[in-house]
């Protein structure tokens, strides 16, 4: 890959499954020089795939602007099981209580307990690290807002939804909160204004008409 001729702005990037948001950051950084200021707004799973925005240079500096945006999802949740992590990385347990009928799809404001195997840090330390090492500890409860939790599909035990919701939503614990079920696949496909459809590691957003296109979305 050629390196963008500028090197402040930002990088729409459609995360395939198998690599970390850190991975991405590290590939960019490779690309650009090892000099490059490279960051991310907002960490996808290893799963997940989908719209991962890279920041580059002095765009670096409006990371917390872009993380606060809203996101929207695509999910695919299997039911009658459950996953340690609430994904399909986890231990799964098999309980074979698959609902039937439509389900209740909570929106508006919610109070939402992030799961053990997130990057929420606890003393210092990532929680997803503290759960691995065998460590007992409790994460706080915070607000989230979810504007749209809309089903789309429904196939024997899977079924599929869309969700819309505030930044620092946790779609695995919304799944895992419908009953036994957990996240098999997780798709971002917009944040803010931004669409995954846009995505293109080549082309690099100006900083001005990306801090534009920023407020916009607000």
């Amino acid at each position: 890959m050629s390196a963008p001729a500028a090197h402040d702005g930002l990088l729409l990037f459609d995360k395939p499954a198998g690599i970390t948001s850190h991975d991405v950051v590290l590939q960019i950084r490779r690309r650009l020089g090892r000099e490059s200021k490279v960051g991310h707004a907002g960490t996808l799973d290893p799963f997940a795939t989908g719209l991962l925005i890279v920041l580059v240079g002095r765009a670096t500096r409006a990371q917390r602007f872009v993380m606060a945006l809203p996101k929207r999802y695509e999910v695919t949740a299997r039911f009658g099981a459950l996953s340690s992590t609430g994904d399909p990385e986890g231990e799964i347990t098999l309980t074979g209580r698959v609902p039937e009928g439509d389900l209740s799809l909570p929106t508006g404001v919610l109070r939402q307990r992030p799961p053990a195997y997130s990057a929420v840090k606890v003393g210092g330390r990532r929680a997803y690290a503290l759960a691995r090492a065998g460590v007992s500890f409790e994460l706080p409860e915070r607000e989230v807002t979810v504007h749209r939790f809309q089903e789309t599909r429904r196939d024997g035990d899977q079924r599929d939804f869309v969700i819309e919701c505030s930044s620092g939503t946790y779609v695995r614990s919304l799944i895992a909160d419908l009953g036994d079920a957990y996240c098999v696949a997780l798709r971002r496909t917009r944040i803010g204004s931004f669409d995954v459809r846009d995505a293109d590691p080549e082309r690099l957003l100006p900083l001005e008409q990306a801090l534009r296109q920023i407020e916009s979305s607000d």
